[in-house]
């Protein structure tokens, strides 16, 4: 049985370098010598890969909220009911926010240096993300008028996406009391 297919990709593992890196010392604060220097190829060989460190980031932050996007709508629509639909989008979030910190934190500090091409792009399939979230809640909660629920949406992802800067769990009880608050907080509403 090969393991190959586990393998990374050397563009996958260019892009997670770059992702620690921006994460570390911001997207401004890291060269492309230092995302080469992390894979051990030169930075001038990275070209090979990717045509500009921009690209790098602009491949990054649309990656992350297309899979957001592509892995809502799949448990979405494997879901017997709105509340397991509800349970696992909170599941979805909690898993990929506890495995992608470097992204969430890349996200958050430097979706502004992307084109404006790019940030487009981001933002539509977040709001397309959201609106997934709107959908499922609404179903949940009927009570919930559309803002509400959008609100809610968004009050949720900061949560869950505050775990980047805590790290006094391990990834199980961090994965646990992310689930429980989310659902704390939906059920405030």
């Amino acid at each position: 049985m090969s393991t190959d297919a586990a393998k990374p990709t050397r563009r996958e593992q260019i892009l997670t370098a770059a992702a620690e890196k921006f994460a570390r010392a911001g997207f401004h604060g890291v060269g492309i010598d230092d995302i080469g220097a992390a894979v051990g190829i030169s930075g001038p060989a990275l070209y090979r890969h990717f045509r500009s460190k921009d690209a790098m980031l602009a491949e990054l932050l649309t990656g992350i909220s297309d899979r957001l996007l592509l892995g809502g709508k799949h448990r979405v629509d494997a879901a017997s009911e709105p509340q397991d639909a509800l349970d696992r989008l909170v599941r979805w979030h909690v898993e990929f926010a506890l495995h992608n910190p470097a992204l969430i934190t890349v996200h958050m500090r430097d979706l502004d240096s992307l084109s404006d091409r790019d940030h487009r792009r981001v933002r539509e399939s977040q709001r397309l993300y959201v609106e997934v979230w709107v959908a499922v809640l609404r179903d949940a909660r009927p009570e919930l008028d559309r803002p509400r629920a959008r609100a809610a949406a968004h009050a949720v992802f900061g949560l869950i996406n505050s775990t980047p800067f805590s790290a006094h769990l391990d990834t199980s009880a961090m994965a646990r009391l992310l689930r429980d608050m989310a659902h704390g907080a939906i059920a405030a509403i």
